[in-house]
């Protein structure tokens, strides 16, 4: 443990083995935001919408009179009609641009693959095997990578006679190898295409890892030889290749994400255009008559037909909050802490 002077804040030389509990925020809050799956939360989304809007109208007796009238039910649902095509219309330029991105001319494509296979040689001399082409694969090597140099490097200063930096990569090692094997595990049997690669990464905190070494050879420089100089450097390089792998495999999965987003919100966008023009044209009072647990029947099916009219633009929220939130999260790439509970 070392002290800043500036503050008097002490910091540890090792962090938590997971994004939730460096960031020290609750369970749940990260589940609904990353982890929990997207059309779940659009479920739960609907239903709260839909709960909502039933408990309003009962709070207020005037509702149902309100929405029998033919006017304001053609405004509510005009008004949505209008959003939907709206909204379709963005959804379409998403799509666009997102498959922009994977057009271009020969010499950009040929460019791409090389750096693509370089980065591929690179780890093939940084683990001594192929690299995977499997995303989690491919990540799960990186950490062994560090693992291991992690290891060495303690092998090579744990007879050094200076015990407060031996202490400190004592505990720094500790901390890469536990960091590890919590992503280790995560990442075993992650499939590409959900969350749960990316999900996996995030609670790697590489970029903690990098700014300790940077540290730890600025502040004993001179307990260091050349075998602990470059046992420091070999394990920097693992680490400095992990966190423009995470950012592929991130940018994948934003990719995948949206353009799924794009195909499932098309998909619920032509039936809800389709409600909102028959509850125009066709509902009336006459439509749904009689009560049902005490309330109209007929503002049980308004407040149905409104909850899944929204639900292209709930699918989108729910998409949208994780793909925020993990961009937020990863928004540096390197030893910069943006996060005030990480600094």
């Amino acid at each position: 443990m070392f002290e800043e002077s500036d503050d008097g804040d002490e910091d540890q030389v090792s962090t938590e083995n997971t994004m939730r509990e460096r960031a020290g925020e609750s369970r749940l809050k990260l589940w609904l935001l990353l982890g929990a799956n997207r059309l779940g939360v659009t479920a739960g989304l609907s239903v709260a919408v839909f709960l909502v809007f039933m408990l309003g109208a009962a709070l207020d007796p005037t509702i149902p009179e309100v929405v029998q009238q033919r006017s304001v039910m053609g405004w509510i649902f005009g008004t949505m009609l209008s959003a939907l095509i709206t909204g379709v219309t963005l959804v379409v330029t998403i799509s666009q641009l997102i498959l922009s991105q994977e057009n271009g001319p020969l010499g950009e494509q040929r460019t791409r693959m090389s750096e693509t296979m370089d980065f591929r040689d690179y780890m093939r001399d940084l683990t001594g095997k192929p690299a995977p082409a499997d995303p989690s694969a491919f990540l799960r090597g990186l950490v062994d990578a560090t693992e291991s140099r992690a290891d060495e490097l303690e092998e090579v200063v744990q007879d050094s006679e200076n015990d407060e930096f031996a202490g400190e990569v004592e505990e720094f090692v500790e901390s890469v190898t536990g960091n590890a094997e919590t992503v280790r595990e995560k990442l075993d049997g992650a499939k590409f295409g959900t969350f749960d690669v990316v999900y996996a990464a995030l609670d790697y905190n590489y970029s903690w890892k990098v700014f300790q070494i940077e540290r730890l050879e600025d502040d004993y420089r001179d307990a260091l030889d050349e075998e602990g100089w470059e046992a420091f450097d070999e394990l920097r390089t693992a680490l400095s290749m992990f966190g423009p792998a995470r950012e592929h495999v991130k940018t994948l999965y934003f990719q995948w994400a949206l353009i799924d987003l794009s195909r499932l919100i098309l998909y619920l966008a032509i039936p809800a255009i389709v409600v909102s023009g028959m509850m125009v044209v066709f509902v009336d009072t006459a439509t749904a008559p009689g009560s049902t647990l005490g309330v109209e029947n007929l503002l049980w099916l308004v407040g149905a037909a409104f909850t899944f009219t929204l639900s292209p633009f709930l699918l989108l929220t729910a998409y949208i909050t994780r793909i925020a939130t993990a961009a937020k999260r990863t928004l540096a790439i390197g030893p910069l802490i943006l996060r005030d509970s990480q600094r």
